[in-house]
C-alpha cells in the first residue's frame, strides 16, 4: 500500500460493488421514508409523520456505515434519531430531552470537522444571526426555556459555521439545520408561522442531515485538518 493510501480515511476510498449497491437501496429507502414524511405532513396525516419520522436517521446511518463511516458521523446521526423520537411528544420535558440529544449530536459534528479551515467572514455573520436571533426571541420564549436555547443555540451555530470546513455541501447542510431549528424556536415563542411549519421543520432538517452525512463523505481527507479519523 502506498504512502498516501495508507492517509486516506476508508470512507474517501471507493467501496465494493456490494456495498455500493446496498448504500443505492438505503438511500433510495431514506428518500421514500422523506416524502412519506413530508407528504403526510402536507396532508395532515399524522400517523403517516409518525410512522415515517422514526425511520429517516437509521436509514441514513445504515448508508453511511456502508461506506465505512467515521464514527463521529455516525454518533451525530443516531442522536439525531433521538432527538427525533423525543419530538414526536408534545410535552415540556421531552422538548428537553430532545434539544439535549440534538445538541450531542453537534458536539459529535464539531469532533468530526476537526480543525478544517473556515472563512473568518462566515463566522462573523453567524455570529451577528446568533445575537440577533436569541436576542428577538428571549423575551417571548417561556422562562424556564430561555437559557436553554440559548446555550443550545451556541452551540448550533458553531456547527453549522465550522460545518463549511468539509465544504459547499456540508456547510449548506449546516446551514439548513440551522434554520429548521430557527423556525422551531419561533414556534416555541409562539411568533407568526408559514403554512404547515411542520413541513419545512422536517423539509430543512431531512435535507440538512443528508447533506452533512454526504458532504462529510465525499470531503477530500485534507479538509479534516489534523484529525483525520483512522480505520
Amino acid at each position: 500500500m502506498s504512502d498516501t493510501d495508507s492517509r486516506t480515511p476508508s470512507w474517501a476510498r471507493p467501496a465494493p460493488a456490494r456495498a455500493r449497491g446496498a448504500g443505492r437501496v438505503l438511500l433510495g429507502a431514506f428518500a421514500v421514508a422523506t416524502a412519506v414524511d413530508l407528504g403526510s405532513l402536507l396532508a395532515g396525516w399524522h400517523l403517516g409523520h409518525v410512522l415515517a419520522k422514526p425511520l429517516l436517521m437509521p436509514l441514513l446511518v445504515a448508508y453511511v456505515i456502508t461506506r465505512k463511516a467515521p464514527r463521529p458521523l455516525i454518533a451525530a446521526l443516531l442522536f439525531g434519531w433521538g432527538g427525533d423520537l423525543a419530538l414526536l411528544f408534545d410535552a415540556d420535558p421531552a422538548f428537553l430531552v430532545g434539544m439535549g440529544s440534538f445538541a450531542a449530536g453537534h458536539v459529535c459534528y464539531l469532533v468530526l470537522f476537526g480543525r478544517g479551515k473556515t472563512h473568518p467572514a462566515l463566522g462573523g455573520a453567524y455570529a451577528l444571526a446568533l445575537v440577533g436571533t436569541v436576542a428577538l426571541l428571549w423575551s417571548d420564549l417561556p422562562a424556564d426555556l430561555r437559557i436553554p436555547v440559548a446555550g443550545y443555540s451556541l452551540l448550533l451555530t458553531a456547527m453549522a459555521y465550522r460545518s463549511s470546513a468539509l465544504g459547499l455541501r456540508a456547510g449548506l447542510g449546516g446551514a439548513l439545520f440551522l434554520l429548521s431549528d430557527t423556525l422551531i424556536a419561533t414556534g416555541v415563542a409562539d411568533w407568526p408561522q408559514p403554512p404547515r411549519p411542520d413541513f419545512w421543520i422536517m423539509a430543512t432538517y431531512a435535507a440538512a442531515q443528508y447533506l452533512l452525512a454526504t458532504g462529510a463523505l465525499s470531503a477530500p481527507a485534507q479538509a479534516y485538518g489534523r484529525t483525520v479519523i483512522q480505520d
